[in-house]
């Protein structure tokens, strides 16, 4: 689940999640620069994100979307496009509960998490913040949920059984 991921090879699509203006104290002044938060994946299940910071916005998005490329994970994902098991992802002091749901139920997140989960592929799911809504944090901490996640057939690798004797 976590080798490494060609970006070049893949038709990757981007979602800014957020411009912020930030300011640096200096001995002549403040100086203002910019930084974006850019998600990129590929609706099949790789993505990734990354934080740009630039004098202007379109460089500060072009150096997140490089960075997005680097640090790219795969999803896996079930026969109703969601996510095999409940899930909570840590980062910081933002939890990001996520839990499957049956085909049909559309992505129910809020604006940070909706955009990862619709790079991944991911059509149905239920999730809830919980902590800081910080929109870096909460992107990297739906990021640790999803790479935490595992097939029934890994787990059943793991346990030494067979996939019938977890699944029943």
């Amino acid at each position: 689940m976590n080798k490494k991921i060609d970006a070049n090879a893949l038709e990757l699509m981007d979602r800014l999640v957020t411009v912020k203006r930030v300011s640096k104290t200096v001995k002549g002044g403040r100086t203002m620069s910019f930084s974006a938060l850019v998600v990129v994946g590929d609706g099949n299940g790789h993505v990734g994100y990354g934080l740009g910071k630039a004098g202007e916005t379109a460089e500060a998005i072009r150096k997140g979307r490089e960075d997005a490329k680097k640090n790219m994970i795969y999803v896996d994902r079930n026969e109703n496009d969601s996510i095999y098991h409940r899930q909570i992802g840590h980062f910081g002091a933002s939890n990001v509960v996520m839990k499957p749901a049956p085909a049909g139920t559309g992505i129910i997140a809020g604006g940070s998490v909706r955009a990862v989960l619709e790079m991944a592929g991911i059509k149905n799911i239920t999730t809830k913040c919980i902590g800081s809504r910080t929109k870096h944090n909460v992107v990297a901490a739906v990021f640790e949920g999803l790479k935490g996640l595992k097939t029934p057939e890994q787990v059943a690798r793991l346990r030494g059984k067979s996939v019938e004797e977890i699944t029943s």
